[in-house]
C-alpha cells in the first residue's frame, strides 16, 4: 500500500508546543502558582486538539496518509497514536498529581522550586516524547530517546531519598548503556546504506533487501538490546522494578503507560521492518518475548509490596507487546499496538490506585492495607477493572488486544508462543485478583501501629481521571472499533515501510 506524503507544519508544531510552554513553568512556576499546575494542563490540552487536528488530516480521509516538514519529520498513524497516549496520560497525570503530591511530605507542602521543576519536566517530556515520535532520521531518534531519559531522571527521584535516588541513578544508568547499542546498530546502517535518506525511517524498509544478511541480523540484535532495555525486556529490565516502585504514583503511571513504550515504538520503526524478511527476527523476538512474559509474572507473584507487583507486571505485559510486533504481520501489528494502546489504560490505572491507596492508608504493602478499614469503593472498583483487563478477562480491553496476539501467533507457526502467552495471562489475573482480595475484601485483622484508622476515598481531582481510564477499559473491549481507524493505519504504515504488500 502507497503511503500519500503531505507537506505539513503539524509535525513541527506538535512537539514545540509543549517544548515552548515548559520553558515558562520552569523559570516562572516558582514565582507564580499559575505558571505551574493550570499551565502544565493547558499546555496539553493545547499538544492534544492539535493531535485531533492531525487525525481529522491523515485518518477519515481514505487511504494511507502521512504529514512531513521537509522529510525530516514525518508524522504517521503510528506517531499519531503514541502522541494521543501522551497527551491523554498527561492530562490526567497533571490532574492526579494536583492533590497527590501534597502527601509527599510532613505538613502537606512542597517547595514552590520543586513543583515548578515537577510540572516542567512532565511537560517537556511529552515534547520530546513527540519529537521522538516524529523525527525521521534514525540517529536522531536515539538521541530523542535519551533525551527523554534525561527529561524524566529527576521525576524518578522525586522524593530524594535513598531508594528513588538510587532508583533514578539506575534508571539513567542501564538505559544509557543499553541506548548505546541502538546507536551502534544505527553507525553499522549508515556505514552500508550511506548519508541522508538511505536512513530516513519513512525509507529503511525498502532499503532491507539491499542490506547484506549478516549486517542485517546484527543490526536487529543491537536494536533488540537498546530500544528493548527501554522497553523493559528481559533481560534488560533491571531498572524498571526499581523506578516504578520508587517513582510517586503518577510518574510510575507515566514510566508505565507511557516511557516503555516509547522502546516499543522505536522497535516498531526498526526491527518491525525486518521481521518480514527474516525469519529468524522473528523467533528470537518470540522466544525473548514469551521469556519477559512468564518471568515478569513470577516474580510479580513474589511481591507484597504493592507498587512492585505492579511494575513486574509492566515487565510481563511488554512481552506481548513486542510479541506481536516481532512477527511483522498486520494481524500481529494489530495486536501489538492495541495492547500498547490498552496497557497505558489499565497500567497506568493501577498504579493510580496504589496511589490512591498510599493517600488514603499512606502503606502499599498488600499484607498492610489488608490490616486497614476501607471506605474507597470507586478506587476499589477501578483496581478490579484495570486488574482484570490486564489478565485478559472479557469484556475488559485486554482480552481483544491479548486474543488478537494468541490468534497472529498462532497464523504465524509459532503455537508454542500463543500457549506461553495464555498461560503468562491466567498467572496475571490470578495475581491482581488475590491482590485485589487481600487489599479490598478481607476483614481488617488489628495489627501493631497500623496507621490510619480508616482509609477513606481520595479526592474527585484523583479519581476522576481514574473511573476514565476504568470506563475506558470497559469501551474498547465491548466496542474496539473505535480505535481501529487509528490503529488500522499505524499497522499499515509498518507494512507499507516494510516493503509487504
Amino acid at each position: 500500500m502507497k503511503v500519500t506524503v503531505i507537506h505539513s507544519i503539524f509535525p513541527l508544531l506538535i512537539f514545540l508546543i509543549p517544548v515552548a510552554f515548559s520553558i515558562p513553568i520552569l523559570t516562572l512556576g516558582r514565582r507564580y502558582k499559575v505558571f505551574r499546575e493550570w499551565f502544565a494542563l493547558a499546555a496539553l490540552i493545547v499538544t492534544l486538539a492539535v493531535t485531533v487536528l492531525i487525525y481529522q488530516q491523515i485518518i477519515p480521509s481514505g487511504g494511507l496518509k502521512a504529514l512531513s516538514w521537509h522529510g525530516w519529520l514525518y508524522l504517521d498513524g503510528l506517531s499519531l497514536l503514541m502522541e494521543f497516549v501522551g497527551s491523554i496520560m498527561g492530562i490526567i497525570i497533571v490532574l492526579y498529581s494536583i492533590k497527590y503530591l501534597t502527601q509527599q511530605v510532613p505538613g502537606g507542602s512542597l517547595s514552590e522550586g520543586k513543583l515548578s521543576l515537577y510540572y516542567g519536566l512532565l511537560v517537556l517530556f511529552v515534547g520530546v516524547m513527540n519529537w521522538a515520535c516524529v523525527i525521521n532520521s534514525l540517529i536522531m531518534l536515539y538521541v530523542t530517546l535519551e533525551g527523554s531519559t534525561l527529561a524524566t531522571v529527576y521525576l524518578v527521584a522525586y522524593d530524594w531519598q535513598k531508594k528513588s535516588i538510587e532508583a533514578g541513578f539506575k534508571y539513567l544508568l542501564l538505559i544509557s548503556v543499553g541506548m548505546i547499542f541502538s546507536l551502534l546498530a544505527g553507525i553499522l546502517l549508515y556505514c552500508v546504506s550511506g548519508t541522508g535518506p538511505a536512513l530516513f525511517l519513512s525509507t529503511l524498509g525498502s532499503r532491507v533487501p539491499e542490506i547484506p544478511r549478516t549486517i542485517a541480523l546484527v543490526c536487529c540484535g543491537l536494536f533488540i538490546v537498546g530500544f528493548g532495555t527501554k522497553a523493559g525486556l528481559v533481560p534488560f529490565h533491571a531498572w524498571l522494578p526499581d523506578a516504578h516502585a520508587e517513582a510517586p504514583a503518577p510518574i510510575s503511571a507515566l514510566l508505565s503507560g507511557v516511557i516503555i513504550k516509547m522502546g516499543a515504538y522505536a522497535l516498531a520503526r526498526t526491527v518491525t521492518v525486518f521481521a518480514p524478511h527474516y525469519r529468524e527476527v522473528v523467533i528470537f523476538i518470540a522466544i525473548i518475548a514469551s521469556v519477559t512474559m512468564i518471568l515478569g509474572i513470577i516474580m510479580a507473584l513474589a511481591q507484597d509490596d504493592l507498587k512492585r507487583l505492579l511494575a513486574y507486571h509492566s515487565v510481563s505485559q511488554t512481552g506481548y507487546i513486542v510479541a506481536g510486533l516481532g512477527l511483522g504481520t498486520y494481524l500481529g501489528l494489530y495486536g501489538g499496538l492495541f495492547h500498547l494502546i490498552n496497557h497505558a489504560i489499565f497500567k497506568g490505572l493501577l498504579f493510580f490506585c496504589s496511589g490512591a491507596l498510599l493517600y488514603a492508608a499512606r502503606s502499599r504493602s498488600i499484607s498492610g492495607l489488608s490490616s486497614i478499614p476501607k471506605k474507597i469503593k470507586v478506587t476499589a472498583f477501578c483496581f478490579f477493572v484495570a486488574g482484570l483487563a490486564l489478565g485478559g478477562m472479557p469484556p475488559f480491553n485486554g482480552f481483544m488486544s491479548k486474543f488478537t496476539i494468541f490468534v497472529a501467533l498462532a497464523d504465524s507457526v509459532l503455537l508454542w508462543a500463543a500457549i506461553i502467552s495464555a498461560i503468562a495471562a491466567f498467572l496475571t489475573t490470578v495475581c491482581l485478583v488475590h491482590a485485589g482480595y487481600r487489599i479490598f475484601w478481607t476483614k481488617p485483622v488489628p495489627v501493631a501501629n497500623p496507621g490510619p484508622k480508616e482509609a477513606k476515598e481520595v479526592p474527585p481531582l484523583m479519581w476522576g481521571g481514574m473511573l476514565f481510564l476504568a470506563i475506558l477499559c470497559i469501551l474498547f473491549g465491548v466496542y474496539p472499533q473505535v480505535v481501529y481507524p487509528l490503529l488500522n493505519s499505524a499497522a499499515n504504515g509498518i507494512l507499507a515501510n516494510s516493503a509487504v504488500p
